[in-house]
Order: C-alpha cells, then structure tokens, then sequence
C-alpha cells in the first residue's frame, strides 16, 4: 500500500529514487545546489515527498533508553575510543504509547509493567512491576490525563489500573464482572470519565465500551452493542477523544471507525475493509491531535492513516516491510500525538517507537526537545 496519496506513480518512484540518492551520498542535489532549507528539506524523510508540500518529519527511532534518555559521559567517552553501542535497556515487546509534557508511557507485555521515560528529567522508571495490589499482569493500552494520571488497561487482569503522578497505585476499576476482552483505556484530559473497550471475541456479546467515572470507578453507561449497524461494533479495538468531544472507535470486526458526540450518542462511521485509499484491513489504535484529525494504526498495511475530523482522508504514513528501516512496519500497534503534534508509532516485531515531527515544527522544539545535556562523573 503507498505511503502517501495524490501523487502520481512516475514522481513517487522518481522521488523515492532522489531521496534514496540524498540518502546515501550526502547530497542536496545532482545539478546546481538549491537553498539551504530546500537542502536540508530534500535530506530529511518527509511525508508526503515532493513535489507535495511536507507536512511530517520522520525524527527518530526509540529502542531502548539509549536513544532518548542523556548518557553519562563517561560512557560517552568510552564509547567514542572502543566503538561500542549505547545498548541501554531495550524495549522487550511494545504495545501501546502514551505522550505528555515529554513523558512517554510505554506498555511492554513482555515484561510486564509501563516504562515511563521523563525526558525533560533525564530519567525512566517502572510503573506496576513491584509485588502487590498494582502489579501489572499483562498491559497494554495506556493513557494519562491532565493531571498526570495514568490509566492501565490490563488484560490479564480484566481491569484497568490507575496510578498516581508519582507512580503511585491508586485503584482498580472493572473486573471480571464488568469485561471479558480488555483491549484498551481511554481517559478524558480533565479525569472525569474513563473509557474500556471490551474486544469482546466469537463467544461474547461484550464488543462495547463500557465507561466508568474515573476517579471512583463507578460504571456509568455502556456504548454500542455487538452487531454490524450504525453505532454497533464487532471486535472494538481502542476509542480517542477528539475535536468538540467527540468519541472515535476502531470497530476493528467491521472495518472501520465509528462516531460518537461527547455523550455517546451515534453521529457517524467511515472507512470499509479493502487495500485503497481510507479503508482499513487490521486496524488497531486511534489517536486524534490537537486539530481534531484523527490518526489510525493498521496492523496488516504497516502504516497509519491521517484523517479530518469528518473522516476524509489526509495521508498516509510508512509502509509494511519485514526489514526494519525509519517508516518501516510489520506489526504495528499503538499510536499517539502529544501537545506538540508529534507523533509516536509502535511497532511490536521490530520492537521500537518511530517518532514524526510536524514539518512546522523545528527540531528542537516542543516537549521532546528539552533533553538534559549528558551527566557529569568523576
């Protein structure tokens, strides 16, 4: 599936070619030398590629806490005379990724708890992996509202597990009573209402969302019910909160996205199953920006999908490839967009997290941007 749309094949292939070109000899161009922003533009992976104008940087690829987190500089130094990588701790399997205030909260269900990595502190913690009433069994989405909150959606345990700023365990909302396929947490910014939707399977009549007062745990409505029809699901698979309120759902069973007003009643759904422009054949997660467009991650296409808030479609971003490479996907899972416009894509088999910066946005930025420098040793 192409990376981009409204771009005719011949100028794809001919500026894929010169961004292969840029790529491997350093150069700006093979004629006279253009501006310094055209250079630099023309260097750089951008989506769509020219002659469109770009509006996505691809920034960088996460694998580890070596590649966000400041190295001491010993270390640095070490490095610079054997030659050595800066492994730090990688990524074991990821699923989903929260952003905010340049906080990433990462979900791995192989490991079994939430990396935080803070980067405007220069530091990465665990959240859920110590013994007792918040250890994680299996996470996979997350979120985290206003206040700092963060929201778990356990599927081993049926629950979603919320834990303080600090990382501190707070509560456990759902249960065995209340989901059968726990798939993914929402939460509104101002904390009020938390959203689980319940993948639900073959066997259950549980594909809907079932949604909780967040900071009692209260169950407060239920939205959709299993079927194909306007505001039915099968096989929900995640919810965002976008312009005016508006509630997205990945109806992941029935291809495509289906919406809500801020007090769930049906409005709309777009998308169908198929290989062109706008449909869907695995999607997976669903994110929205500050704009209200709305971002979704297909599992089976090895991209994400830019929509308007009225469901027409934008672009698209990266392409499906069993070699790893900046834009390149087998399985992707989770996404999200934080205040800046970046935006974060997860990718289970290659085990990384690409990171896109808005063409209007400079390098250094935004809330990823405010690194500390490498710390001082003796």
């Amino acid at each position: 599936m192409p990376s981009t749309v409204n771009l005719p094949d011949a100028c794809r292939r001919a500026s894929l070619l010169t961004l292969a070109a840029l790529t491997a000899l350093g150069l700006a161009g093979c004629a006279s030398p253009p501006p310094a922003e055209e250079a630099r533009v023309q260097r750089e992976l951008v989506f769509p590629p020219a002659p469109d104008e770009p509006r996505f940087v691809f920034e960088r690829t996460i694998r580890s806490s070596a590649d966000i987190l400041p190295e001491e500089k010993a270390g640095e130094l070490r490095r610079l005379v054997t030659g050595e990588d800066a492994r730090g701790e990688p990524l074991s399997k990821p699923y989903a990724v929260a952003a905010t205030r340049g906080r990433l909260y990462v979900s791995d269900t192989v490991s079994r708890f939430v990396r935080l990595f803070d980067v405007p502190q220069g530091k990465q913690y665990r959240v859920g992996d110590e013994e007792g009433a918040g250890q994680l069994i299996k996470p996979i989405g997350v979120d985290v509202d206003a206040a700092g909150n963060l929201y778990v959606a356990d599927i081993g345990a049926k629950a979603i597990m919320v834990y303080g700023p600090g990382r501190e365990f707070l509560r456990k909302i759902g249960g065995d009573k209340f989901f059968s396929r726990l798939s993914s947490v929402t939460v509104d910014p101002a904390g009020d209402f938390v959203y689980g939707i319940d993948i639900g399977g073959v066997s259950s009549d549980q594909h809907h969302v079932r949604v909780f007062n967040a900071r009692t745990g209260e169950h407060v409505k239920d939205i959709g019910k299993r079927g194909s029809g306007p505001g039915e699901f099968n096989l929900p698979r995640d919810l965002a909160i976008g312009a005016g309120g508006r509630l997205y759902v990945v109806d992941g069973g029935n291809f495509r996205v289906v919406v809500f007003d801020k007090d769930g009643r049906y409005l709309q759904s777009f998308g169908s199953v198929g290989k062109q422009y706008g449909q869907f054949a695995r999607p997976k997660e669903i994110a929205a920006d500050r704009d209200g467009n709305v971002y979704v991650v297909d599992a089976a296409f090895g991209n994400f999908q830019v929509f308007n808030p009225d469901g027409e479609l934008l672009l698209f971003v990266g392409d499906r490839s069993e070699r790893d490479g900046p834009a390149k996907y087998m399985l992707p899972s989770g996404i999200a967009v934080d205040e800046d416009g970046r935006v974060y894509v997860v990718d289970q088999w290659f085990r990384k997290i690409d990171v896109y910066r808005p063409a209007s946005l400079k390098s250094e930025a935004g809330w990823l941007a405010k690194r500390p420098p490498p710390v001082a040793t003796r």
